[in-house]
């Protein structure tokens, strides 16, 4: 299985870079790949699958958190990993999502994902 995510060098230049599965056949990285890009796409976006994405626009307009579209991801990605909690970050300038991942191997991701507007 694999996935492409998109990384920036120091001038700001996109790169996209292939992300497999691993040596071991697990899938963590591929699904944790696509899950923070799954929260940076608007709702509709993918061309793959219409359900996915955050109205972070629209949120922004009618100042509601896009926390119901958040949850939907944290439930449909929650299959492929130990532990998935995807919350809004408080207080922050935009949308703002922390994401917690605990892989199959027990490694713990952590990171925050500010959602494009």
């Amino acid at each position: 299985m694999r996935t492409y995510g998109r990384t920036y060098d120091v001038n700001g230049v996109p790169t996209w870079v292939e992300v497999s599965t691993d040596s071991q056949g697990f899938n963590d990285m591929v699904w944790t790949t696509t899950l923070c890009q799954v929260l940076k796409l608007n709702l509709n976006e993918s061309p793959f699958f219409g359900n996915f994405g955050i109205p972070a626009k629209t949120s922004l307009i009618q100042q509601v958190a896009p926390d119901i579209y958040a949850m939907r991801t944290q439930r449909t990605f929650s299959q492929y990993f130990a532990n998935l909690v995807i919350s809004r970050v408080p207080q922050a300038e935009q949308p703002t999502y922390r994401v917690n991942i605990t892989t199959h191997q027990g490694v713990q991701l952590n990171t925050e994902v500010p959602i494009p507007t």
